[in-house]
């Protein structure tokens, strides 16, 4: 685990970890070639890791969307939320699952001017739209989603996913997450 996994609290040391901590964390490093620093950042309060770990799989892995859709949505919030980590390491799975080296950066950027469909970009409008002013979310938003072909399930998946990177955006700022530098190039091959 990177000691610069982020800046304002120490990273615990591995061997100091629950069992069950250093499990998840060998089975991502096994999956993705290393440790991603969110997961040695977040160890800091195991039962906080357990928890975020637990929804975010939940969310991920149980979701209607696509996980192109899922990462696309990270984005955006992230890139409106000016959150370095989830920029850079899921701007890396978005260009992954979109088999897309250019998508990313158009999503951080503007997401408005990102080259997706028009469903795709009211997607992302109503997921910004949550993120930046969820008390003016109402059910033409939600009404519009449904025209544009996404089932009530999506519809509940996107504001899900989308209320959950806010908390991850807002946690990763503040403790200073830092990215690994192999998620600035992954997925950027074509």
């Amino acid at each position: 685990m990177n000691d610069d996994a982020m800046t304002r609290f120490p990273v615990p040391d591995y061997d100091d970890l629950p069992d069950d901590l250093r499990e998840r964390i060998d089975a991502e490093t096994e999956r993705a070639g290393f440790t991603p620093n969110v997961f040695a950042a977040l160890a800091y309060a195991p039962d906080q890791f357990r928890a975020f770990v637990d929804f975010h799989d939940a969310l991920v892995d149980g979701t209607s969307l696509d996980r192109e859709a899922v990462e696309m949505i990270v984005v955006a919030v992230s890139g409106v939320n000016h959150c370095y980590y989830c920029n850079v390491a899921h701007g890396a799975l978005v260009r992954i699952y979109a088999d897309d080296p250019l998508l990313a950066d158009q999503l951080v950027a503007n997401y408005r001017t990102a080259d997706v469909s028009d469903e795709r970009l009211l997607m992302l409008d109503v997921a910004v739209k949550l993120t930046e002013r969820p008390w003016e979310v109402t059910q033409a938003d939600l009404d519009r989603l449904a025209e544009a072909g996404f089932s009530e399930r999506e519809i509940w998946d996107i504001g899900a996913i989308t209320a959950f990177f806010n908390l991850s955006n807002r946690l990763a700022s503040f403790a200073d997450m830092r990215p690994n530098a192999e998620f600035h190039t992954l997925g950027r091959e074509t």
